[in-house]
């Protein structure tokens, strides 16, 4: 598991998948509401002038010298919810994350966020 204090420190880092092939560049880190704990990040993909962010769960990620390889494959990271590089996760898009790597998505009782940018 991805300790907290470590995955902040990984920002503007590469992130890889399982196979060691590029992804992006790690943007920012949302935690699990409840626990606190990093639960997905964002990595910048695209081109110049067209980047945007895409999630990826932490879940079996690994930290490596200049790199966060992610237990995810290019492929699926790449076609995952998106939003725009200065834009805010959306309460009612989190579902979609969670359903594209086939989690659970765990709401609060009242319907509250289960991320939260950190």
């Amino acid at each position: 598991m991805v300790q907290s204090a470590d995955i902040r420190e990984w920002r503007n880092e590469e992130v890889v998948d399982a196979d060691g092939k590029k992804i992006g560049v790690l943007e920012a880190v949302y935690v699990d509401t409840r626990s606190d704990e990093p639960t997905v990040v964002t990595v910048s993909i695209g081109l110049p002038g067209r980047r945007k962010l895409v999630f990826v769960p932490l879940a079996g990620a690994v930290v490596g010298p200049g790199y966060l390889r992610v237990a995810y494959g290019k492929a699926l990271v790449k076609d995952a919810p998106s939003m725009g590089t200065d834009d805010v996760l959306p309460v009612e898009n989190e579902k979609e994350i969670f359903i594209h790597y086939s989690l659970p998505y765990e709401p609060g009782p009242s319907g509250e966020r289960q991320l939260a940018r950190r």
